[in-house]
């Protein structure tokens, strides 16, 4: 099994910035796609930003040029770096973890979430 823990969620102001880290232990040679998903109150949880395992990278198309993800594979973490955050943006962020790409189709792994709060 694999485990991923996140951390870095919070309550910002509009324009602020937060920075999402989610490390994965346990059987990762399983993984080597990661990237996040958030979820709103009352809506599905979608896609935000992913890098694959050959490491291209997928963006919503409300976080383009606001969110950046990265990784960095020694220590088995990825980042969200969220810019310019709006109310817009409030939601649980989750990590998520599977082989190839985790754009495409949701990966197998889930992190426990964690609230990120945008006030206007």
């Amino acid at each position: 099994q694999v485990q991923l823990v996140e951390s870095g969620g919070g309550f910002v102001q509009a324009g602020g910035s937060l920075r999402l880290s989610c490390t994965a232990s346990g059987t990762i040679w399983n993984i080597n796609a990661m990237g996040w998903y958030r979820q709103a109150p009352g809506k599905q949880r979608d896609l935000v930003a992913a890098i694959s395992g050959g490491g291209s990278t997928d963006y919503a198309d409300s976080v383009k040029g606001r969110f950046t993800i990265s990784r960095d594979n020694a220590k088995k973490t990825v980042y969200l770096q969220m810019n310019s955050l709006n109310p817009e943006d409030t939601a649980v962020y989750y990590c998520n973890a599977g082989w190839g790409t985790v754009a495409a189709r949701k990966g197998r792994y889930w992190g426990q979430g964690t609230q990120v709060t945008v006030s206007s």
